[in-house]
């Protein structure tokens, strides 16, 4: 998300260095989908946004459980 939000400043028209803050509470559910969402988006793309593999039908099926 904080990457999301990066982008869409510098695709409006910001040319100034952006930060993004994130406050999220320890041990709550909200880590723990953040630390998935991000897990899952290292392992499909690389830095660059381009794919680095395609989803299997395990990480389908883990996505949906």
């Amino acid at each position: 998300m904080e990457a999301q939000a990066n982008d869409r400043a510098h695709r409006i028209g910001q040319d100034k260095t952006v930060f993004v803050h994130r406050l999220v509470t320890a041990g709550t559910i909200e880590e723990k989908i953040g630390e998935r969402k991000q897990a899952l988006a290292d392992s499909l793309f690389d830095r660059e946004g381009n794919v680095g593999k395609a989803l299997t039908e395990e990480d389908i099926a883990a996505l949906l459980s």
